[in-house]
């Protein structure tokens, strides 16, 4: 069973190849997402990592989460799943007035 890990706090420098090899460390990573601005193509400071085995995934959380990359300490555990909370207003079309 495979394991999505989130990983916040990161370099604005930092890069998924970067990344990527941190986690190889612990076993096989299926894919690593640094997300950016859609405006400005800056990174926003996290992350998520897949990792195909839940276990070695836990054990990659366990040892790196507080481990500096790139002057900062980062904050890694196990992704949550996504839900809507809201956030940004929808237009419906329909006038407020």
């Amino acid at each position: 069973m495979s394991i999505k890990i989130y990983v916040g706090n990161l370099s604005f420098n930092s890069s998924e190849s970067e990344l990527q090899g941190l986690f190889e460390a612990y076993g096989a990573v299926d894919s690593v997402k640094i997300i950016v601005d859609q405006f400005t193509n800056r990174s926003r400071g996290f992350g998520f990592v897949e990792m195909q085995n839940r276990e070695e995934g836990l054990k990659a959380i366990e040892e790196l989460d507080s481990r500096d990359l790139g002057g900062r300490s980062l904050k890694i555990n196990e992704a949550r799943p996504k839900t809507n909370s809201g956030g940004a207003r929808r237009d419906t079309g329909r006038s407020r007035w």
